[in-house]
């Protein structure tokens, strides 16, 4: 699941043997249990992935710790891998999106209210249609406006950081004097 939802096909994600250029390991963050998408966070930043089978040998004494808590675990950092590597440099993509997506079903509903009232006499507060159009609209809204607040904020931690939002390995053909003034 991890391989299908990152991108990065791997035979084993929880062997820790494992090597890196010295390069991508300085650029890359982990929080929390995040070393387990080490790979996936390596590919994102540029790095060449690739596999060796290592033999596992079997427990030889003691039980596994791994359990139902965990696997949730690994999902919530699955899905928060998945939206740095998708829209953490264009959130308003997100948000802006799914926000518009909630206008046009909350307009449908107040519509479709509309129409019922004028066209077959029904009253209006019969029709629950008109609340839940309200609401998704005030929700696509406030979303929208969210996915500008991210944005804002997404722009700000880049540039205050001098962080860019990809890495460049090496530079060719570019001079390095200031420009002429």
């Amino acid at each position: 699941m991890i391989g299908r939802v990152t991108g990065v096909r791997l035979h084993d994600y929880g062997c820790t043997l494992k090597a890196y250029r010295k390069e991508i390991v300085e650029e890359t963050r982990l929080y929390g249990e995040m070393h387990r998408f080490l790979p996936a966070l390596a590919y994102q930043a540029g790095a060449r992935i690739a596999e060796i089978p290592v033999v596992h040998h079997p427990r030889a004494a003691g039980e596994s710790s791994y359990g139902l808590g965990r696997t949730f675990k690994v999902l919530l950092d699955l899905m928060t891998v998945k939206f740095l590597s998708v829209w953490s440099t264009k959130p308003s993509y997100l948000f802006g999106g799914s926000g518009a997506i909630l206008c046009l079903l909350g307009t449908a509903f107040v519509t479709w209210t509309a129409y019922e009232k004028v066209f077959n006499g029904v009253y209006v507060y019969r029709q629950p249609s008109l609340i839940v159009g309200v609401f998704l609209f005030t929700i696509g809204i406030n979303l929208v406006l969210l996915g500008l607040l991210a944005e804002l904020i997404v722009r700000t931690h880049h540039e205050s950081q001098a962080k860019p939002v990809y890495l460049v390995r090496e530079r060719q053909n570019f001079e390095d004097s200031a420009p002429a003034s």
